[in-house]
């Protein structure tokens, strides 16, 4: 970093947010939060609060002030369910003062036609940040992006900007990067370009051909412990003459700025819950130097501002209008009470174990024939991806209509519906072992967001064993309750009933091309014909109807709260105490036992243990041999 003459330096602010998941009321039982007084809840986070703060920081200062966030504005509680037709969220950081923002994965949850309409809506609804987007390809085949790139065209997003301001030239352009593409599936037709590849020619078109004296990437893809896999990290070392990098994605924490050859890069957690101030200045030969850092928490200390809370409660009126009122629920109403926490975890949790014994209740109650034993489902699957939210006691210990809302909000139908629609299929014992080395192999490689929570099944594996052979043994429910050991050899031909939503169904072909088909499913029907588009085997939760009904993972955990017991008789539901912990549905047993290493290997396991000793035989007699030669040859 650069310490040229302070008399030519020239200070800037970047106040910089990401990740922030449509987390208006920010994260906390919603009844907690109190953004019009101080010192009185727990809630950290709330757009309210994040004002306070812009505005304070810019009061502060008389440099010029920036305002952006890295992407992954979108999704994640009720607000997001109005967002393509009012754009709750782009036109609220509009209001607040944000200037730029980037695409994350999730903006492209509800498909390009969706977040075109979204932008639309902002557009109409009283504006938006500028959004830069660098990384992002159409396809000119398909109609289907054409309306998101005619919006490019019109300059609704653009590829970067060069603004001027105290006489520095400022470049800026904001990229996807290759985690956050793999987990935007409804993306497609379009596609994203190579991070690094993009931003280097970003950097050379603003250098070369704008002029530009400083650039900033807004890039949405992470930063991680794991150095192969921090990408943020990766683009600083690899990509000179980026100066600034505000990064999303991870949801990380970063309390002090990563300093990378030249590039100073920075990230905020996540749900608004911080807010990063980085001061820096440039100096006379134009290089960039930091000069301080804080991230701020959000807290109950920061009295919200009440023009933003307006605006926020007049979304929430929106939301129950258009939403809520025609499924009889009101945003604030308690639809249940718990004295204990239920926090998400990459291991067996109670709320993912609610959350899938809900799906597998729903989805039974609406195809499961007692006559037909083949139509019962033996099992559900979510993935820690897609539970989006701890449900806490907070002050009261109540769970309101927007808090259980927040666990499985995610996502867009078939028929585009807002919510992920739960699908069923089939698939035999073998495939369902495949499924459960996922969180056992895959989870480690790739993160948190390929963790499987499961209702059906009992699963125990060795972490210590052959990569995809790390399951020992798996039990199945059967019908009384019960658990019984599931023969996943070749030899057990029997089909079994699985239901998940269709995001994660769509990751059944990813899982097999990630593992080079090591771990390749095929899901089928009840005649074991392979089921060629996943959309037709949606579960209609109103047969009655013309159409299918598409039944949401969010309705389900609705649905099944609604069957727990109210003990105390105040005339609200308690959640079952049998979620406060684990119910060894999925069970690490590590050990170098080398017959728990080998008992029941796959081809992979036998390989391996081909290979090693085939590598001991040889270092053996590469040993052995020539020491025998020697004391043959001494006796002579």
């Amino acid at each position: 970093m650069s310490t040229s003459a302070a008399a030519e330096e020239v200070t800037f602010t970047i106040l910089h947010t990401n990740d922030m998941h449509s987390h208006l009321l920010g994260h906390n039982p919603n009844i907690d939060y109190t953004p019009n007084t101080t010192n009185d809840d727990e809630t950290l986070g709330g757009w309210a609060r994040l004002a306070t703060v812009i505005n304070e920081e810019k009061a502060a200062r008389t440099n010029t002030v920036f305002v952006m966030d890295a992407g992954d504005f979108l999704m994640g509680t009720l607000f997001h369910m109005i967002s393509r037709d009012e754009a709750a969220e782009l036109t609220l950081m509009k209001e607040m003062g944000y200037d730029f923002t980037t695409l994350g994965n999730h903006e492209f949850d509800l498909r390009p036609r969706g977040l075109s309409r979204i932008l639309r809506s902002a557009v109409k609804k009283g504006g938006m940040p500028q959004i830069l987007a660098s990384n992002t390809v159409f396809d000119p085949e398909d109609e289907a992006d054409d309306a998101l790139e005619e919006d490019f065209e019109a300059g609704l997003v653009k590829r970067y900007v060069v603004i001027e301001r105290d006489g520095i030239k400022i470049g800026l352009f904001g990229i996807i990067g290759t985690d956050a593409a793999e987990v935007a599936p409804f993306a497609s037709p379009l596609s994203f370009g190579d991070m690094i590849e993009t931003s280097r020619e970003m950097v050379k078109l603003l250098r070369e051909e704008e002029k530009v004296d400083i650039v900033i990437c807004l890039s949405h893809s992470g930063l991680r412990e794991d150095k192969d896999r921090s990408e943020d990290e990766i683009l600083a070392k690899e990509v000179s003459g980026i100066d600034i990098i505000i990064s999303g994605h991870s949801h990380t924490v970063v309390p002090d700025p990563i300093l990378i050859n030249n590039t100073i890069v920075v990230q905020a957690g996540e749900y608004g819950k911080f807010i990063g101030v980085l001061d820096f200045t440039v100096g006379d030969d134009k290089k960039v130097s930091l000069a301080n850092y804080k991230l701020v928490s959000i807290d109950d200390s920061i009295k919200g501002d009440e023009r933003i809370t307006g605006l926020i409660e007049e979304r929430k009126r929106i939301v129950e209008r258009d939403v809520l009122t025609g499924l009889g629920l009101k945003f604030s109403q308690t639809v249940a009470e718990t004295d204990y926490d239920m926090i998400l975890k990459n291991e067996e949790v109670g709320i993912g174990n609610m959350a899938t014994d809900a799906i597998r209740w729903a989805a039974n109650k609406r195809v499961y024939d007692p006559a037909d034993p083949l139509s019962r489902v033996r099992l559900s699957i979510q993935s820690n991806g897609l539970i989006r939210s701890n449900i806490l006691v907070g002050k009261t210990g109540r769970v309101c209509v927007s808090d259980l809302f927040r666990v499985e909000p995610l996502g867009i139908g078939v028929d585009d519906t807002m919510s992920y629609p739960l699908v069923t299929f089939y698939l035999n014992a073998q495939e369902i072992k495949k499924a459960m080395e996922v969180p056992t192999s895959i989870y480690p490689i790739k993160g948190s967001d390929y963790y499987l929570q499961v209702s059906g099944l009992k699963v125990t594996y060795n972490p210590k064993r052959m990569i995809f052979d790390r399951v020992t043994e798996i039990l199945i429910e059967e019908e009384d309750g019960s658990f019984v050991p599931l023969d996943y050899s070749s030899k057990n031909k029997e089909l079994y009933r699985i239901t998940t939503n269709y995001y994660n169904a769509s990751f059944i072909k990813v899982v097999g091309s990630f593992t080079n088909n090591i771990l390749t499913m095929v899901p089928k029907d009840r005649d074991g014909n392979r089921i060629e588009d996943l959309a037709t085997e949606r579960i209609d939760k109103d047969p009655a109807t013309p159409g299918v009904q598409e039944l949401k993972d969010w309705e389900t955990i609705f649905e099944y709260v609604s069957t727990f017991e109210d003990g105390d008789g105040d005339g609200i539901k308690e959640i079952s105490y049998r979620y406060k912990g684990a119910e060894g549905r999925f069970v690490p047993e590590p050990s170098l036992n080398p017959v728990k290493l080998l008992k029941r290997g796959n081809y992979l396991t036998w390989i391996a243990f081909t290979a090693v000793v085939v590598v001991l035989v040889i270092v053996f007699l590469i040993v052995y041999v020539p020491v025998k030669i020697v004391k043959r040859r001494k006796k002579k």
